[in-house]
C-alpha cells in the first residue's frame, strides 16, 4: 500500500463512543488499582507457552529420539508456536506486555525464534491491520493469496467455490510462509512503498537482523539435527512441516474467527479515500469475539478470543480483556454500536466456513468492478 493511498477516517457525526468507552475503562483500572500491562498471570503463561515450544527442541538435542518421539516433539512445538504467537509476542509487539520497552522488545522478539520476523509483523499487524481493519487492498491480513477470497471485493475465481474446504490446508502453510518467503517479500515491499519509514541505516540494520535470525533458525531447527545430531533428513523435514502445519492452522483459524465471520463488515473508502465513520466504531463493525466462557481457550488463545477489546485497546495486556469486555459491550449497546459475538469456538468456526462459502460464489461486487 502506497503512502498516498492511505485511508482516512472521518467522524462527521462527532460520535463520542470512543471517548466515553475510554473513560469507563480507565475508571475500571483506577478504581481497582490494576496495572494495564502484564502481571503474574501473564508471566506464568509466557513461561508455559515458551516451554511448550522450546523444551521439545531441547529434547531433540539432548536425546537421540526414535522417529515417533521426534514427531511428538514437533507436534508439541507446533502448539507452542501458536501459543507464543497468540499469547506472548502479540502483546509485547503492541507494547502491552510491560511498561519496560526492553522487555517488550525481548518478548516481542520471541517471534524470531519461531521463524518469523518481528519488524515486519509490527508493520503488517500494528499499522495495516489494526488501523485499516477489513479494508480490502489495505489490510494485508485479508489479502487475496493462495487463491483465497476473504473479501467480497477481490477478483472471483471459479475454484474458490471450494475454498471452504481447501482453506484449512492453506492455513497450514501460514507460518511456513513466514520462514521461507513472506518475510523477505514484506521487507522489500514495506521499504519500497513507504510503510517502513525508518532511516536507511535502520533499514540496513533490520535487514541484517532479518538474515541473521533466519540463518540461526534454519541452523538450529533443520541443519544441526540433520548434519550434527544425525537424524534422518526426511524425519526432521517432515517433523518441521508438521510443526508449522499445526502452528499455522491454529494461528490462522483462530485469527479468521475474529474478522471473516458473519456480522463482520468489509467497508470500502469513498472516492476521496475516506471511511465516513469513527475509527473505533469501524473496529466494532469489522471485528468479532467468541468463546468468552471457555477459560482454557481464552487462556491459550490470548487476546484472540477478545479481538474487539484488543482492537480498541491494543495497549492493554490481554489478561485484562475478560474483565473489560462487559464494559465494552454495555457501552456499545448504549451507543447503538454492534458487538459481534459467537458463543463458542465451533459456532465461530461454522460462521467462518459459511463466509468462505459465501465469498466463494461470484457476487455483485465482482460485476460492479469488472
Amino acid at each position: 500500500m502506497e503512502q498516498k493511498k492511505r485511508v482516512k477516517f472521518v467522524n462527521k457525526e462527532k460520535t463520542q463512543f470512543l471517548k466515553t468507552l475510554k473513560q469507563r475503562v480507565d475508571q475500571y483500572f483506577e478504581e481497582n488499582h490494576i496495572d494495564r500491562q502484564g502481571n503474574s498471570t501473564m508471566y506464568f503463561k509466557s513461561f508455559v507457552l515458551l516451554s511448550m515450544y522450546i523444551l521439545p527442541v531441547v529434547a531433540l538435542y539432548a536425546y537421540h529420539l526414535p522417529w515417533w518421539g521426534v514427531l511428538i516433539c514437533f507436534t508439541i512445538s507446533g502448539f507452542g508456536v501458536a501459543g507464543v504467537g497468540m499469547g506472548v509476542m502479540h502483546d509485547a509487539n503492541h507494547g502491552a506486555y510491560s511498561h519496560n520497552k526492553l522487555i517488550n522488545t525481548i518478548m516481542g522478539g520471541t517471534l524470531n525464534l519461531l521463524g518469523g520476523f518481528d519488524v515486519n509483523w509490527r508493520f503488517q499487524h500494528n499499522i495495516l491491520h489494526h488501523t485499516y481493519t477489513n479494508i480490502t487492498h489495505v489490510d494485508e491480513d485479508i489479502d487475496q493469496r493462495v487463491n483465497m477470497r476473504w473479501s467480497p471485493y477481490f477478483k472471483y475465481h471459479p475454484m474458490q467455490r471450494y475454498q471452504y474446504i481447501y482453506a484449512f490446508f492453506a492455513y497450514c502453510l501460514a507460518t511456513w510462509s513466514w520462514t521461507f518467503i513472506k518475510d523477505y517479500k514484506q521487507f522489500y515491499n514495506y521499504a519500497y512503498n513507504g510503510v517502513n519509514k525508518n532511516s536507511k541505516s535502520q533499514k540496513a540494520f533490520d535487514l541484517f537482523k532479518l538474515i541473521a535470525f533466519k540463518i540461526f533458525y534454519y541452523f538450529y531447527i533443520l541443519i544441526i539435527p540433520i548434519a550434527v545430531l544425525h537424524y534422518s533428513a526426511g524425519l526432521i523435514i517432515g517433523g518441521f512441516m508438521l510443526c508449522h502445519a499445526i502452528g499455522g492452522l491454529v494461528l490462522s483459524t483462530v485469527f479468521q474467527l475474529a474478522h471473516v465471520v458473519e456480522g463482520a463488515e468489509f467497508p470500502m473508502p469513498n472516492e476521496k479515500g475516506e471511511i465516513e465513520n469513527e475509527w473505533a466504531i469501524h473496529q466494532m463493525q469489522t471485528t468479532a469475539d467468541f468463546g468468552h466462557s471457555n477459560k482454557l481457550l481464552t487462556w491459550y488463545a490470548g487476546g484472540l478470543t477478545h479481538q474487539i477489546e484488543h482492537h480498541i485497546f491494543p495497549d492493554i495486556c490481554h489478561v485484562h480483556y475478560p474483565a473489560i469486555a462487559p464494559i465494552v459491550k454495555d457501552t456499545a449497546e448504549e451507543f447503538g454500536v454492534p458487538y459481534n459475538y459467537n458463543d463458542g469456538y465451533f459456532s465461530a468456526l461454522a460462521s467462518h466456513i459459511r463466509m468462505l462459502k459465501k465469498f466463494g460464489l461470484q457476487s455483485d461486487f465482482d460485476l460492479a468492478n469488472s
